[in-house]
């Protein structure tokens, strides 16, 4: 990232990133939810050798 650019810019550039990627429904953002809660609440630790 260039430092050197201003906020403003950083912001703008940002939004056009945003407005290029797909649109989600609320279904979807309901299931990668529940895939989420399901994925980070599993007890299994990963054991240091």
């Amino acid at each position: 990232m260039n430092p050197s650019i201003s906020f403003l810019e950083r912001a703008k550039m940002a939004t056009a990133a945003l407005t290029k990627q797909p649109a989600v429904t609320l279904k979807v953002a309901k299931e990668q939810a529940q895939w989420l809660k399901n994925a980070s609440s599993s007890n299994v630790r990963k054991q240091r050798d």
